[in-house]
């Protein structure tokens, strides 16, 4: 379905970012990766990302750094082709009242969260633009982003800040065959709240007990509706939001 194309995911070596690089590397694409850890950590994802017959690229990146950002794109580009589907997957959670929160943690989660997805497809779309392809982007919001979570407000601010963006980048890349989404998880069973499961044996099953459906989310769940809203065939949906949390947000 996605052959000859490349898939650019931020945040690739956390547990959303390798689930959506298995499912597009599945599925025919080529992928580049980019993150903050170490290449050499990262091994066993590259090896297996590229077990699927595709190519593999990853950087080592700060995707808050705006230079770093606009190098990691055009490298990508010299190495595999321009990317022409765009995951902003990157983001940092922390768990910090309001007044816990010290300024620089405040900065460095907008910086990530925000203009991180600010500056990958500002300068990614910028090169479809330029060799007039159409793609596709997703950002990977939240639904804390209209529900307060008073215990990580700057992951709730950055969200509905992504969200917004979402919409403003829908508008006007959508006459060029662009078409930009969102997707909203309630909780994953990844990141933060996967490894804070995993250290209090019950957290987990009381999270699901929340939830109406009584289920939390796999990160591989959340890849295949990535996938869904890049599908070639969908393209009618612009400036939507996915959202999937089992009815998590209707109480």
């Amino acid at each position: 379905m996605f052959k000859k194309q490349t898939v650019i995911i931020s945040g690739g070596a956390g547990d959303i970012g390798m689930a959506v690089a298995d499912k597009f590397a599945s599925l025919g694409a080529d992928i580049a990766l980019g993150d903050i850890k170490p290449v050499d950590q990262c091994q066993a994802l590259l090896q297996r990302i590229t077990n699927y017959g595709v190519r593999c690229h990853y950087t080592t990146v700060d995707i808050s750094d705006a230079s770093q950002t606009e190098q990691w794109i055009q490298t990508v580009t010299a190495e595999l082709t321009a990317p022409s589907i765009i995951i902003a997957n990157a983001a940092i959670t922390r768990l910090a009242g309001f007044q816990e929160t010290s300024t620089e943690q405040w900065v460095n989660d907008i910086g990530v969260n925000v203009n991180g997805a600010f500056f990958l497809t500002k300068y990614a779309t910028q090169q479809l633009l330029e060799l007039d392809l159409p793609g596709r982007v997703v950002f990977v919001g939240s639904w804390a982003s209209t529900h307060v979570h008073s215990h990580m407000p700057a992951y709730s601010v950055s969200k509905a800040a992504v969200s917004m963006l979402n919409k403003c980048l829908a508008l006007e890349l959508a006459p060029h065959g662009i078409l930009v989404n969102e997707i909203a998880p309630g909780y994953v069973d990844a990141g933060l709240s996967g490894r804070i499961w995993d250290e209090n044996p019950g957290r987990r099953e009381k999270a699901a007990e929340r939830v109406p459906t009584k289920q939390v989310i796999l990160a591989a769940e959340v890849a295949d509706k990535i996938a869904f809203l890049c599908d070639p065939d969908n393209r009618h949906m612009v400036g939507s939001t996915l959202l999937m949390d089992g009815g998590l947000s209707l109480q």
